[in-house]
């Protein structure tokens, strides 16, 4: 009897720790070189006056290289400011553990897509590539983040990454102060 509880026990304890496995938007290996990209995750939903602002992650790896993709929508009836993208933008990342990991956009200017709908909406979309530094890319596996700041080429955004996060979108339930530490394995 002794030997079934342990035995449950860590079946038990197995079973709820065990990683899913990733899942990539595309995994490319050719001659050419390889690259990979895991599906693009709700980190951030903000809906206020008829405005609605999205921001998805999707970490990439190409040739051996791990990168952030960040894809910011914004939807509104009035006027959409850019926010752009420039050789100086980054994103800062503070974690729980008081640590700050700071990621640095690829030299590429990037204002976005502006895109009108048919029912009167417009629509920006902006993505942004940013490269992690050597020495925080570990910090990133131990410590869930609770805030995150977009420096953009004229300003800045500052986001309460949520433990959870019901979409209003799509009704799906996320968790993106924990998105690294679940993740980034995936590029490694």
């Amino acid at each position: 009897m002794k030997q079934l509880i342990t035995l449950t026990f860590f079946l038990l304890t197995l079973t709820a720790f065990a990683q899913k496995p990733c899942e990539y938007s595309a995994n490319v290996n050719d001659s050419i070189g390889t690259y990979k990209v895991t599906n693009e995750y709700l980190m951030s939903e903000k809906y206020f006056g008829g405005s609605f602002n999205y921001v998805f992650f999707s970490l990439a790896q190409t040739d051996g290289l791990p990168t952030l993709n960040l894809q910011l929508i914004q939807k509104s009836k009035d006027f959409i400011k850019a926010n752009c993208f420039d050789k100086n933008s980054k994103v800062f990342l503070q974690l729980e553990n008081g640590k700050i990991v700071t990621l640095i956009h690829i030299n590429q200017e990037n204002c976005g897509t502006l895109i009108r709908d048919d029912k009167g909406f417009d629509n920006r979309v902006n993505t942004g590539i940013f490269m992690f530094m050597k020495d925080n890319f570990e910090e990133l596996k131990k410590s869930p983040i609770s805030i995150m700041r977009i420096k953009y080429l004229t300003d800045i955004e500052d986001y309460i990454v949520k433990r959870e996060l019901t979409s209003e979108l799509n009704g799906k339930v996320t968790h993106p102060n924990t998105y690294f530490i679940e993740n980034i394995r995936c590029v490694e």
